[in-house]
């Protein structure tokens, strides 16, 4: 008992407390644990990327020192809501609200001492914008019957963007709260700054909700045919590819030898698109339907005599890409610069590149 009183200078009445917080450890241990997992699992259900969720339990010494300040304020342990305390750290703003209704369902909230300090709207509180809600682990989600204290004593759960958690940083950094007044120029910089990531904060949250209704409009275009209205990029493919352009001629292919196909990635792919001068997804749409039956008949001239009995998803989109540089009058050397552009090494994309040469001679396309 006294060791309250002679190390931390605490009197009777918060030495008791600091006591009982020595006695309950193990409790606050456990209380922490059970919702940084429960807060785990569920953003992840729920498809949440964070930065980081940060969780502690508050040492002796914040503790003492927070009773030597305020212990008047406090009749019993139980009156401090912060000595486990988590932080879910979002990318975007809008992500805090997000984890704010989900804390709200999983938790017993404590409304009276929890804080949505983004409404003081002050000057340079930026980095204070979070939400600091006071919770209690209801039974439903964790009750040891030897420790009903761990659904009575409360937990603080601070959600905030990465960026002001940076601001909230710098903010201690400087000692810009502790006590000693800032000069002029100095604070009026701070809040400038603070003014510049709140900004930013907004941009970003602004700038993904933009691209995703870009994202869901390229794929009703896609959805509903409209494939010249598409331009060709990486997000507007990968939509087309849901459309599976390419199974039909794969499986053709593929039943040359009634071989398995094993999956492979288009997206190379994309690369050797934008070198063919391709604008939107009609462009590409044409390219197939002009090109297949022609890819076709190639692979069966490559596969037709052989034992091959696996071949890759991207077979037919590769013999398309052929079949078009051929008739193009691009040669080996544009069977090449294809090759290179897929990977691969220089020396044996021009090999590959005169073999195949060779085996379109065959076909009718090359003498059109």
């Amino acid at each position: 008992m006294t060791d309250g009183l002679e190390k931390y200078g605490l009197d009777l009445h918060c030495t008791m407390i600091l006591e009982e917080y020595r006695g309950n450890l193990a409790v606050f241990g456990k209380m922490m644990e059970v919702a940084r997992e429960v807060l785990n699992r569920n953003i992840s259900a729920n498809g949440i990327y964070l930065n980081a969720i940060e969780s502690r339990v508050k040492t002796e010494k914040s503790l003492a020192g927070k009773l030597e300040l305020k212990g008047s304020k406090y009749s019993f342990l139980e009156d401090i809501t912060d000595i486990v305390g988590l932080r879910v750290i979002t990318f975007y703003s809008d992500e805090v609200d997000k984890i704010s209704a989900m804390v709200d369902r999983l938790f017993e909230i404590d409304w009276a001492n929890s804080v949505d300090k983004r409404k003081m709207h002050e000057l340079d509180s930026f980095g204070y914008n979070s939400l600091h809600y006071v919770c209690r682990i209801p039974k439903s989600l964790y009750y040891d019957p030897e420790h009903p204290e761990i659904n009575s004593y409360r937990l603080e759960i601070q959600m905030r963007t990465a960026l002001q958690h940076v601001w909230a940083t710098m903010y201690h950094d400087t000692g810009y709260k502790s006590g000693v007044e800032v000069p002029r120029e100095y604070l009026r910089n701070l809040n400038r700054l603070a003014g510049m990531m709140e900004l930013a904060d907004e941009q970003f949250s602004l700038i993904r909700t933009n691209i995703n209704d870009y994202r869901r409009g390229v794929q009703k275009l896609v959805a509903s045919g409209r494939f010249d209205d598409v331009p060709l990029n990486g997000d507007s493919f990968k939509s087309y590819l849901e459309l599976k352009p390419f199974d039909k001629l794969v499986k053709r292919i593929a039943a040359i030898n009634q071989a398995e196909i094993y999956e492979a990635s288009y997206l190379p792919y994309l690369n050797v698109f934008s070198h063919f001068k391709f604008k939107t997804l009609g462009d590409l749409d044409r390219f197939i339907k002009e090109n297949s039956e022609d890819a076709y008949n190639l692979a069966v001239y490559q596969i037709g005599n052989t034992d091959l009995d696996i071949v890759s998803s991207t077979v037919a989109v590769q013999n398309l890409c052929v079949v078009s540089i051929l008739k193009m009058k691009g040669g080996a050397g544009g069977l090449k610069r294809m090759f290179d552009i897929l990977g691969g090494s220089p020396e044996y994309n021009g090999k590959r590149a005169e073999r195949l040469v060779e085996t379109a001679r065959q076909l009718p396309f090359m003498n059109e």
